[in-house]
Order: structure tokens, then sequence, then C-alpha cells
């Protein structure tokens, strides 16, 4: 096996594809993610093993760890190869638009893969998409002109991380508690309308009960933009020195 240093083995990324072999199917770390992240989708990561992917795949488990040595270096190409979907959206003219884009980007994949919204804000993602992501952000971030060092760099780049991971967790939740209990938000209003009626009429919560009577139903997508819209707006004012 390839190594880095002394016994350690090369990140999966940087180790070479295994020869071809002489197989009726012919496998590559590629066709493992592709495979993997299918059935991510369908089954969430608890449903993910090296043995299903290998019967998706048609061959047998052992040769799986040709190209991954387990679950964790597997989950780092799956994880991969969704940043490198976002990377295109990074492409704007002016740090604003990139930074929006990103976003947007990312909550977008994270709808269309749900288990990626699981590893956000985990341990670090350190793939070569997964940097070109990290530097196209910060990089955008660094050209606004309310960032003057590194410490107001990584100020920024944290409170926007905290923003789109904790918006874009929160969203895949919503959506998986209604699926999962059946309930939508009218049934669930209908179920647990009367009281909470009863506990805003006793005028205890004035300000939640115009937030539930006044407020009107917000779009989820036009609600994260304008949320992100906000974050950015206060990168970029005036901040007390």
């Amino acid at each position: 096996m390839d190594t880095a240093y002394g016994s350690e083995p090369l990140p999966v990324w940087e180790r070479p594809e295994p020869q071809p072999r002489a197989v009726p199917v012919q496998l590559s770390r590629d066709k493992i993610a592709a495979t993997a992240i299918g059935l991510a989708d369908a089954h969430g990561l608890d449903g993910l093993s090296l043995r299903k992917i290998a019967k998706d795949l048609g061959v047998g488990p052992m040769r799986l760890y040709d190209y991954v040595i387990n679950k964790s270096e597997l989950l780092d190409l799956m994880v991969d190869v969704v940043y490198a979907r976002i990377a295109e959206a990074g492409q704007g003219s002016g740090w604003r638009d990139r930074v929006l884009a990103i976003a947007h980007a990312t909550r977008e994949a994270a709808l269309d893969h749900e288990w990626f919204s699981d590893v956000l804000g985990g341990r670090p993602h350190l793939g070569p998409h997964a940097l070109a992501v990290g530097e196209a952000t910060a990089s955008a971030l660094d050209a606004s002109p309310a960032v003057r060092n590194i410490d107001d760099l990584q100020r920024v780049v944290g409170a926007l991380n905290a923003f789109v991971i904790g918006a874009v967790r929160r969203e895949v939740t919503e959506r998986r508690t209604a699926r999962s209990t059946g309930t939508d938000e009218a049934a669930f209003q209908a179920r647990l309308g009367p009281y909470l009626r009863r506990m805003l009429n006793t005028g205890r919560y004035p300000t939640v009960a115009r937030l539930v009577i006044d407020g009107a139903h917000l779009d989820a997508r036009e609600t994260f933009h304008h949320n992100l819209t906000t974050i950015l707006d206060g990168i970029t004012g005036r901040r007390p020195t």
C-alpha cells in the first residue's frame, strides 16, 4: 500500500486507482462513490454498508477494499463528489455573487442528498473539491471591504458557515420529520391549533401571537436567501474597532 509517512496510508484522494483486472465487473472509486450516494439517498447513512454497495455493483465485498480501506474513506469520497457540484457554482464575478452562489448550491445539494447535511459541521472535509469550495468561499470573503486582516476573515468565514450549516440542517430535519410522521404543516396546525389559540388568548405571549397570527408563510428558499443576505450585509457593514 502506498504510504505517506512510515506505515500511515496516503489519503484516499492521493492513492492511485488499483490496476484493472480481467473480471466481468470493472470498478473505480468514482463508480463506488456513485453507487454509495444512490444508496445513501434512498436509505440514509445508517443504511449504507460496503456489503450493500458490493451487492449493487455485482461484486464481492472484499474487492471494495482495494479501493477504500473502510467506510470512513467511502464517506470521504461521497462527500467530495457532492462538493464537486458545489464548486461549479462559485464562478461569479463579484465576491458577494460568489458567496451567494456557493451558499445556495450547498443548500440545494443537501436537499438533493439529505445525508450530506448530517456530515456538515463535523470533522473537516479535506477532499480536493471540498478544499476548492473552501478556497472559493474564503477568497471571496477576503475580497469584501470589511475584511481587513486574517482575524476578520476567520470570523466572517465562521459566521457564514454557522448560518449555512444551521439553516440547511434545520430545513432537512423539518422535511424528514414531515415525511416520517406523515404530518404536513397544515395537519400539524389543525391538530394543535385549538391548544395554541387557547394559550395565545391568555395574553402572556403577545409577540409569539403576532408571529403566529400576522406572520406570512415564508418560502424556504426565499427565507434562506433573505437571511443569507442579512449575514452578508452584516459582514460588509461597519463594525466596532
